[in-house]
């Protein structure tokens, strides 16, 4: 199972999300920054930054 936790990217954000695969994080990732952070346009740069903190949800433990 693979972890996203948007404090990474977001600090003070609590909210998390786990799939078990990068792309369907990476969706539910970018409708988490416009619902709840008001982020209107998603930059290549920004999905780059959400799939390299991604992890392995064991190691996050």
């Amino acid at each position: 199972m693979r972890l996203f936790e948007c404090g990474a990217l977001v600090p003070g954000c609590d909210w998390h999300t786990r799939a078990d695969n990068d792309a369907e994080i990476v969706r539910r990732t970018v409708e988490h920054l416009r619902q709840a952070h008001g982020e209107s346009v998603i930059r290549e740069n920004m999905i780059d930054n959400i799939k390299s903190r991604i992890v392995e949800e064991t190691k996050a433990a």
